[in-house]
């Protein structure tokens, strides 16, 4: 399979660049893979068009405000970093603009000097660096750093838009802080639409994908299955695994919000009770022609061309049939992207 198979034109007037007025007045495209059929409704329908008790799982992962804009020490000239992992105590790997320019052992400054950070080492276009600072990070992080938005969301930063992004580009059932990227399949939810979708009888449970750089660096690879997916930690809790297993001994299907929820759905086997939870980390790529042996369902955001997250719905849907859809879809003016609108894939 070659990359540019999976390529569209996508007008930049779709791409969203702030979210809805409200989170559940996102439009919402129902595409029926037994019919073909597609229907166009708003999200605070979804339980209207979910199939009979189904298993709805999400992913409850917290997005940590990890972009920092700060300074050089040495020369004052601007610098923005994006913290990816820990990866030893005190040290951190990290996305730097103009990475190539620093020297090694530069002092960086942020939050007005409250976190400095000194370039430990340059490897594969990333950094390492050691951080200094005062009290738990993560506290000092939601004081000083921005929620780290897509590139593709591109306007003026403004004390009014990070006060939004930091509320809106974080999932309501948000739990322990770990990713650097949103569920936005979730961003979706209210608690009413919760509660309206509970009370139809439709049974919700959790699971943790800390979204990081494996789900939204591009693919390089001409050849689709060269990529090699980086590896993100999941957790799927004991009563989540549960109910996975007693839904399926009961004949009802499994929708997944979002493809990081169907990755690790798709990353282990349901074939016995757990002991404890389940903890481990994923590397799974999805790409048509893998089958799918958890997930019956599955709703998701439109996504962009030739990434991951594109080829999944397109081996869970197939190919020319996602590659209508998404022609609908922009036809019908739909916002694409984290900010945008959703798909319900039956």
């Amino acid at each position: 399979m070659k990359l540019t198979d999976f390529d569209f034109q996508l007008p930049d007037r779709l791409i969203a660049q702030t979210p809805a007025e409200r989170r559940d007045q996102s439009r919402l495209l129902v595409f029926n893979r037994q019919d073909g059929s597609i229907v166009h409704d708003r999200f605070y329908n979804l339980a209207d068009h979910l199939p009979h008790r189904p298993l709805m799982l999400m992913n409850d992962t917290r997005v940590i405000p990890a972009r920092l804009r700060g300074h050089r020490e040495d020369t004052g000239k601007p610098v923005e970093a994006l913290l990816i992992a820990q990866t030893e105590p005190g040290v951190h790997e990290a996305l730097i603009k103009g990475l190539g320019k620093l020297p090694l052992q530069v002092q960086l400054r942020f939050g007005d000097g409250r976190l400095t950070a000194r370039l430990l080492e340059k490897r594969n276009g990333r950094a390492r660096l050691a951080l200094c600072h005062e009290g738990p990070l993560t506290a000092l992080l939601e004081e000083i750093a921005e929620m780290p938005l897509p590139p593709y969301i591109r306007r003026e930063a403004s004390t009014s838009h990070r006060r939004e992004d930091h509320e809106r580009y974080q999932t309501i059932y948000a739990g322990s802080p770990g990713a650097i990227a949103a569920p936005t399949a979730g961003l979706h939810f209210t608690r009413d639409l919760l509660e309206t979708v509970r009370s139809k009888g439709i049974e919700t449970a959790f699971l943790t994908l800390d979204v990081g750089v494996g789900t939204f660096l591009p693919i390089r690879e001409e050849n689709v299955l060269n990529h090699k997916m980086e590896v993100e930690n999941y957790r799927i809790p004991e009563a989540t695994w549960g109910r996975v297993l007693h839904a399926r001994s009961e004949g009802r299907k499994v929708l997944a919000v979002g493809t990081t929820t169907a990755r690790v759905l798709e990353s282990v086997d349901f074939t016995a009770p757990a002991k404890g939870d389940v903890t481990g980390a994923t590397g799974l790529f999805l790409y048509p022609g893998r089958s799918f042996k958890t997930v019956d369902h599955l709703l998701t955001n439109f996504h962009l061309p030739k990434s991951s997250l594109y080829l999944l719905v397109c081996a869970f849907a197939g190919k020319e049939r996602m590659a209508q859809c998404y022609e609908e879809a922009i036809r019908q003016d739909y916002r694409f992207y984290s900010y945008g609108d959703a798909m319900l894939i039956l």
